[in-house]
């Protein structure tokens, strides 16, 4: 039984969302900008983080586990909207893209507003020797 309960672009989460530990992942955040919801994986559409799987230097992994915790820190602050990205459904990697909003504000937004992500400017931004 999946962790989530999604009615249209709504999302409900009925218990807490973690990091993903294994590779069962069905509900579960991956880092900053990546998650799985009911068995779909999401790509937050609007931002970019540092990556934790494969960092290219210290200062990104640190930076991207303080982004990642504090991504599911507002997952689970209550129901939020997922909002297709204009003109694509999917990544070349299969991933959705969305947008994910509550009370018309993009998490995102709030990621960027705290200095743990950069608006998305169509490709990938090195993180090291910033």
């Amino acid at each position: 039984m999946p962790n989530t309960a999604v009615s249209a672009d709504r999302v409900v989460l009925p218990s807490a969302i973690r990091k993903c530990e294994t590779a069962k992942r069905i509900t579960c955040v991956v880092d900053g900008d990546t998650l799985w919801l009911n068995g779909d994986k999401i790509r937050v559409a609007d931002i970019d983080t540092p990556e934790i799987s494969e960092p290219k230097c210290a200062s990104e992994l640190r930076r991207g586990n303080k982004d990642t915790d504090r991504f599911i820190t507002l997952i689970n602050q209550g129901p939020f909207e997922l909002h297709a990205w204009p003109g694509r459904d999917t990544d070349r990697y299969g991933r959705k893209l969305r947008v994910l909003v509550r009370d018309g504000r993009s998490l995102g937004d709030i990621l960027v507003s705290e200095g743990l992500a950069r608006t998305w400017a169509g490709r990938r931004e090195p993180w090291c020797g910033r």
